[in-house]
């Protein structure tokens, strides 16, 4: 069997193939909404919740300290800080990506207007 890319009635498979979704992507307003939201509330949410675990789990540590489990909850802090850091990487670069996509996208679309606008055609004299 070979394998085939219709969508099984012969018609390409893609996104603005029927059935297929409609849109292709998203708008520069929806990349920049989804950026502002990772600024304004999933970046200080999960700073905020962060803290608050940290905070709960060195208290518990002073709590207990003297005991085995006082310095498990501490190496449990540091690893927490380091997943915590790459989470808030994570999400700045996902940011940054949204933001510059369209710009991107539209600096990429001057261009290839600009090239096929130089393309002549002996159509052009008609």
């Amino acid at each position: 069997m070979a394998w085939d890319e219709s969508g099984g009635g012969g018609t390409p498979a893609g996104p603005l193939a029927p059935g297929g979704g409609g849109l292709f992507g998203s708008s520069p307003a929806e990349k920049n909404a989804a950026a502002n939201d990772i600024e304004t509330e999933l970046e200080p949410d999960t700073k905020k919740v962060s803290d608050g675990a940290k905070e709960s789990t060195n208290t518990a540590a002073r709590t207990l300290d003297g005991w085995e489990t006082a310095s498990g909850l501490k190496k449990v802090v540091g690893i927490w800080d380091q997943q915590v850091r790459v989470l808030m990487g994570r999400l700045s670069a996902e940011k940054a990506s949204l933001r510059n996509t369209s710009g991107l996208f539209f600096q990429n679309d001057l261009g290839t207007g600009s090239g096929l606008r130089g393309v002549r055609s002996s159509l052009d004299e008609l």
